[in-house]
């Protein structure tokens, strides 16, 4: 498919070949939903830890008499039934990384592009450059294209000025090719592709 390709001053500077086997698939919401749980769970340290009665200082000492008190029989102050006690079924520190294949992330890859080109929230740039990495200009070329909240992927790496002037502004995030993924892209209104991502993305996902 043809998709018109713009300047950064919001100009257009000619059209692009899309193919449809990356940028025209039907949208799965299912694939979509368990590369965001991967990803996400990939993202959990897992250090979350609490000490059971076994774990907790103190408690050795019989607190009191078995008899004559009127209490129940207790053989320690650690238990989970006392305050300051272990606690029964806490967290512990685990891996939460699960295996999802690789046909199946490149297909929720394909599907983020796909769904975004469908919803008329893609756009396609010339290129990510900028003379000097002067925030204050970077947003007046934002201004007139209307962007909001978008997610930029330029090529195999990002533009040094265009990465410094961008690094200031809210909703505005910049990734090269190979850091592209389903959760950033979904999680931005707007998706912005320069002419040299789209080349390098349609050669990672053919």
């Amino acid at each position: 498919m043809k998709f018109d390709v713009i300047s950064l001053d919001n100009k257009k500077a000619g059209s692009v070949e899309l193919d449809e086997a990356v940028f025209g698939l039907e949208v799965r919401s299912d694939i979509l939903a368990r590369y965001v749980n991967w990803q996400l769970a990939k993202r959990r340290a897992g250090t979350h830890a609490t000490k059971g009665r076994s774990d907790v200082s103190g408690g050795g000492k019989k607190p009191f008499n078995q008899k004559g008190t009127g209490s129940a029989r207790q053989g320690t102050s650690r238990s989970p039934k006392h305050r300051g006690g272990g606690i029964v079924f806490g967290p512990h520190p685990r891996s939460y990384e699960h295996k999802l294949p690789k046909k199946v992330r490149k297909l929720a890859l394909k599907t983020a592009l796909s769904a975004k080109q469908a919803a008329g929230k893609l756009v396609i740039v010339e290129n990510a450059e900028l003379k000097a990495p002067k925030t204050a200009d970077l947003n007046k070329k934002l201004a007139s294209l209307g962007w909001g909240s978008a997610l930029l992927i330029d090529g195999a790496a990002v533009n040094n000025n265009f990465a410094l002037a961008a690094g200031n502004i809210i909703g505005l995030d910049v990734l090269p090719t190979q850091g592209a993924n389903v959760y950033d892209i979904l999680r931005h209104d707007t998706l912005v592709l320069t002419q040299d991502a789209v080349e390098k993305l349609q050669e990672r996902l053919k």
